[in-house]
């Protein structure tokens, strides 16, 4: 139960800071000082102190998209291997209801972003559920050779398997990984699919859906981001690479794997940062391209498994 707290903790608690650092290294790259890696901290306590203005023409939909996708984002961690390899959650621990967890806050979010009638909002929403469908097959294949070799769909199992594995068999596991990044890379809205610090009306992807938020449900929507992009940080170093992990719940071996784990999520959020600075934003149409080499490299790895 300890570890169930630590879950529904850890992650809205962090996800922040995890913005603020992928913020820093971008502008390391860029040759610039940046803003501080708890500035998202700020940016969260100012707009929850701000006024919201709303649309006349705002259904419920538009005021309780930020609540629920904020809800959604918290229950995501439960099914996913934090610390140890011996945390459960029966039905949130299927990848399979974790993708679709995800879906369901695009779907929202989309709603939202159609629902006052805005132009822009209405673009940013066919835009995204475009990329969506395309994403959660890309999301599904790059999970389904764990998943085979492990003979279930429970990510805790997978990774026992997973770390289980000797060193020869990761080949087919390394290349589902890339297929995983290029999703990760989709659903979190990062550059080359959508740049998340865009004010260009025409570039936007998720920034059109919530350009007509203010205020405290900005917050929620910018908190659950955050949130969704930690959570695939860690759903990626866990499950592909679940080396460290405690295998019990004694407090040293939970300790150390708070140290393994941070590590692992440092050099993956890293990772992004240096390929997001070195790399410009494709345009749209090529963007199903993308997702589509993710897609080959899922078939891919599932058939070497098999092999």
């Amino acid at each position: 139960m300890i570890l169930i707290l630590i879950k529904l903790l850890i992650l809205p608690l962090l996800s922040p800071l995890c913005i603020g650092i992928i913020r820093k290294i971008d502008a390391f790259m860029q040759n610039r000082r940046g803003a501080s890696v708890i500035q998202p901290y700020f940016d969260l306590w100012k707009l929850f102190h701000k006024d919201e203005v709303i649309s006349p023409d705002a259904s419920w939909i538009f005021r309780a998209t930020p609540y629920i996708i904020f809800a959604i984002s918290l229950m995501l961690p439960l099914g996913i291997p934090l610390l140890s390899q011996v945390e459960s959650w029966g039905f949130f621990s299927d990848f399979l209801v974790v993708v679709y967890l995800l879906a369901l806050m695009t779907f929202f979010l989309a709603l939202a972003g159609i629902d006052t009638g805005s132009m822009f909002g209405g673009f940013g929403a066919s835009r995204e559920m475009t990329l969506s469908a395309l994403t959660e097959a890309v999301l599904v294949f790059s999970l389904l050779p764990i998943a085979i070799i492990s003979q279930t769909s429970n990510l805790i199992l997978m990774a026992t398997t997973t770390s289980s594995l000797p060193p020869i068999t990761y080949f087919p596991i390394f290349i589902a990984f890339i297929g995983f990044f290029i999703a990760l890379m989709a659903e979190t809205g990062r550059i080359p699919f959508d740049n998340p610090s865009t004010h260009l009306e025409l570039t936007m992807i998720h920034e059109a859906m919530i350009i007509e938020y203010s205020g405290k449900r900005l917050a929620l929507i910018e908190w659950t981001a955050a949130n969704k992009f930690l959570f695939f940080v860690l759903l990626g170093a866990n499950i592909f690479f679940p080396y460290g992990l405690s295998t019990t719940t004694n407090l040293l071996d939970l300790l150390i794997a708070v140290g393994v784990v941070a590590m692992k999520a440092l050099l993956l959020i890293g990772a992004i940062g240096i390929i997001e600075s070195s790399i410009a934003k494709y345009r749209l149409f090529r963007l199903p391209d993308l997702l589509l080499t993710g897609l080959i490299l899922g078939i891919i790895s599932l058939i070497a498994t098999n092999i």
